[in-house]
């Protein structure tokens, strides 16, 4: 039936377009039977956009997971499984073949096919995503049938694969359709079509979308996978207090909670309705200056006091990331001197070692640096995205103080956050930095490298450059040999150390807290995947 024919009327055809959509979301409950339930999560901050290439944010990209797929992704223990393909074979050096899942639908109806593939993948390549890091290498996608296509690098990419399970596949046709054949200008505020609208293969399609209100799923009984047929519908709801947020797990209004805070985890145990799960992210926090301009953007006016390598060490010394574990993460961190986690590859234990806190030979590479005095300087920080971020920039102003850098916190929600340093409008910020590839190239590439272009220093916000680190970044992105891959990436990291390009604080351990009859599988890259939920028991 043609419902949109016999009307004229703008407003008629959008209220049947409307109700038709209503209905089959009805039908897509019933089908999964009369024991229909709702998974309902929380966490501080809202998704970004509904764009699979827009934002490169970790919430943003577990929300996209439930919609969109990619040619590959990572199970339950994060190793590298089929997706919407279901073999690949390296052709040659620079060639990668996939053998694409047959009978695979869009939530639309429509098929996948291999121009999906080579539509998405050009997407991704687009100047507006935010998706470099994951193309790295990648020169585009070629069609050799309607289920097989090949991606074309520009060498050898040893991390292809880990690259490619954070690339989600669109519908060709229905981007023509809405005028998105690039992805949204985030940053720069473009509002567009897939901002708010989805369709994907995923185990589950967009109901309802409404930005710093709720998120609101659908299962997809279509889906090629297998959920948990009591799980018809996922709503994710933004909630910015604390205290409102556990208010809302305890009373059962929500199911589970992905940021609990700290301080509250103890009491929270306590409570037989709800369980605890916690573990190691493969996120590292760390503290970042802007090294690249002669004067500072936000501080005292003259010569960037950040440029010189002193001030930089005396920072380091008066940052006492063990006290900051203690009194603002509740032994809920792990201190370090590394930019990444004990999960990444590439990762060695040796460069942890970090310099005991000495704010007596601080304050003599301040004087020595010109600066007895101090200066003053506006810190950005996050207040809704990682655990207790706020409370550790206000820790850190505090030590700093001490050494007379009068760091003014200038805090926000990170989806005003991270836009705004993306502009590269700071002149000191708090980042997080998980690695979705699990290799430290992703990290090396992005936040250490020289920006120029791509996915070269993309996160790269404080202007730091050392010819010897991009060296060893350019040999990373095509040496295969992983043993080699390890000792550049320490060469690297201890380069960056002598240098103070980054002063990282500590690894972030993520707990969850969450009603007792609900299971769910807790992972490294801290995303709920509702796929592999289960209410009401194993």
């Amino acid at each position: 039936m043609n419902f949109a024919s016999p009307f004229k009327s703008g407003s008629q055809r959008r209220l049947i377009k409307m109700l038709a959509s209503v209905c089959a979301l009805s039908l897509a409950v019933m089908a999964f039977g009369a024991e229909a339930k709702t998974l309902r999560w929380a966490s501080k901050g809202d998704v970004f956009t509904m764009d699979p290439h827009s934002q490169n944010n970790g919430l943003t990209n577990d929300m996209s997971d439930h919609i969109y797929e990619p040619l590959v992704t990572r199970g339950k223990t994060m190793a590298v499984e089929a997706a919407l393909a279901t073999a690949w074979t390296q052709i040659n050096p620079t060639t990668m073949r996939f053998k694409l899942r047959e009978n695979v639908v869009f939530h639309d109806g429509a098929a996948f096919t291999a121009d999906d593939v080579v539509f998405s993948i050009g997407r991704a390549l687009e100047k507006t995503s935010d998706f470099s890091a994951y193309m790295q290498g990648i020169k585009g996608a070629r069609k050799i049938d309607a289920l097989t296509v090949d991606i074309i690098t520009d060498g050898p990419t040893p991390t292809l694969l880990d690259q490619l399970t954070e690339v989600r596949l669109m519908n060709k046709a229905w981007a023509l359709k809405f005028k998105a054949q690039r992805p949204q200008d985030y940053k720069n505020k473009e509002e567009t079509y897939t901002a708010r609208h989805a369709n994907g293969t995923g185990p589950f399609a967009l109901k309802a979308r409404e930005p710093d209100v709720k998120t609101v799923l659908v299962a997809n009984p279509r889906w090629w996978g297998k959920l948990d047929p009591s799980i018809t519908e996922v709503v994710y709801t933004p909630i910015k207090s604390d205290a409102t947020r556990i208010a809302a797990l305890i009373s059962g209004e929500i199911d589970l909670v992905l940021d609990p805070p700290v301080q509250d985890l103890s009491k929270l145990k306590e409570n037989k309705a709800i369980k605890i799960l916690e573990g190691n992210e493969n996120r590292t926090i760390f503290l970042n200056v802007d090294q690249g301009r002669n004067e500072l953007l936000y501080g005292t006016k003259g010569k960037n006091p950040f440029k010189d390598l002193r001030v930089r060490q005396a920072m380091l010394l008066a940052i006492d990331v063990n006290a900051i574990n203690k009194t603002v993460m509740r032994g809920l961190s792990l201190p370090t001197m590394s930019l990444i986690a004990p999960q990444i590859r590439g990762y060695t234990k040796d460069i942890e070692q970090r310099p005991a806190p000495d704010l007596v030979k601080a304050k003599k590479l301040m004087v020595a640096a010109g600066l007895a005095n101090g200066f003053d300087v506006t810190f950005d920080c996050p207040n809704d995205r990682y655990i207790n971020d706020i409370q550790i920039c206000t820790a850190i102003a505090g030590m700093l103080a001490k050494i007379d850098i009068r760091a003014k916190l200038n805090a926000m929600p990170v989806t005003l956050y991270l836009p705004k340093l993306q502009k590269g409008d700071t002149s000191m910020y708090l980042l997080g930095w998980g690695v979705p590839t699990f290799d430290a190239l992703y990290t090396l590439q992005s936040i250490l490298r020289t920006h120029t272009n791509g996915s070269d220093g993309n996160w790269n916000f404080s202007g730091y450059s050392n010819p010897k680190v991009d060296a060893i970044i350019e040999k990373l992105k095509t040496e295969t040999d992983f043993s080699k891959r390890a000792e550049l990436t320490r060469e690297a990291l201890l380069i960056d150390q002598a240098d103070v390009g980054h002063i990282p604080l500590h690894h972030q351990v993520i707990p969850w807290a969450m009603r007792s009859n609900i299971t769910v599988v807790h992972r490294a890259d801290n995303r709920m995947h509702a796929k592999w939920a289960i209410i009401g028991g194993v």
